[in-house]
């Protein structure tokens, strides 16, 4: 799924009262200053959720990222730690395809962690962020790849649409962090 908004459709289906949580006004972020600093432009999925929806915790396991608004251009440095530690785990495993951590191209970026030290990211990839794929770091060693976007990984993974390999079951619930 391509559309943002049809990916965020699909996610308020998978999580009964999810949009009450929608914001009356769309947060204002300073995309052009935060992707700069970053070095990469970020996919419209997330983009899009982070307007439309305060910081939440899904199944009171899985926290998306965001920057904060109004100190966009912070973000990257605030990923730095996660980094550090996607950077141990990917020379700790020993994957038949080597593993990076971003900036270096196809890096891995963190967008999410849940509250057990599972990694949530994006594989990147030098065509652009609608050809992100979503890569799963268990803390149990499990690694794996959805293609698709974050917004319609949260949908897939909360309505058992997708196996969540090495994660417990999600549960459709939320709340705001």
């Amino acid at each position: 799924m391509t559309d943002p908004d049809e990916a965020i459709a699909e996610l308020e289906r998978a999580v009964p009262g999810f949009s009450a949580l929608r914001l009356t006004v769309p947060q204002t972020f300073d995309w052009p200053a935060l992707e700069g600093a970053l070095g990469a432009s970020l996919p419209a999925d997330y983009k899009r959720l982070c307007e439309l929806y305060p910081t939440f915790v899904l199944g009171d396991f899985l926290s998306v990222h965001y920057p904060a608004a109004g100190r966009e251009q912070d973000w990257p440095q605030a990923l730095q730690e996660d980094l550090e530690i996607v950077m141990e785990w990917c020379e700790d495993d020993d994957p038949v395809i080597p593993l990076t951590p971003y900036p270096a191209p196809g890096g891995l970026l963190p967008w999410g962690s849940s509250n057990q030290g599972d990694f949530f990211l994006w594989s990147t990839n030098a065509a652009g962020p609608h050809e992100w794929t979503v890569t799963v770091a268990s803390r149990n060693g499990d690694w794996w790849h959805y293609t698709g976007g974050l917004v319609q990984f949260l949908a897939d993974l909360i309505s058992g649409a997708l196996e969540p390999w090495g994660l417990p079951v999600i549960r459709p619930e939320y709340y705001r962090w």
